[in-house]
């Protein structure tokens, strides 16, 4: 058979088709690994922050001079703070405890205070 410009368009069609639906593929697979690591990063809010922060979208945090999670974003990217979280997180309010964290870890709070932005 010939290859007339009517299948060579209608096979560029498929293979465009295809590497869409992968695209699409590839995009809900990356929504799901970090809507995942969001949640574990919940779980280490919930385990060492709530008690003084407000974890959430509305709340005022338990401790007046802790700031809301909600609104680290404002004061700097939260990913500025990987580098702390890995060193030992020392500053903050004055009562805070130290915190240190692993890559996962941090990679999961990180994820999680993105989603209250």
């Amino acid at each position: 058979m010939p290859l007339t410009l009517r299948r060579l368009a209608n096979a560029a069609r498929y293979v465009w088709r295809a590497v869409a639906a992968a695209g699409v593929v590839l995009l809900m697979s990356q929504a799901g690994a970090e809507a995942q690591s969001a949640q574990r990063g919940v779980v280490i809010a919930r385990t060492y922050c709530v008690q003084c922060h407000s974890i959430d979208k509305l709340s005022p945090s338990p401790l007046a001079v802790a700031p809301p999670f909600r609104d680290l974003h404002k004061r700097y990217p939260v990913e500025n703070l990987e580098e702390s979280l890995a060193e030992g997180l020392v500053t903050g309010h004055p009562s805070m405890p130290e915190f240190k964290f692993d890559t996962g870890q941090i990679r999961d709070f990180i994820a999680f205070l993105k989603t209250l932005q």
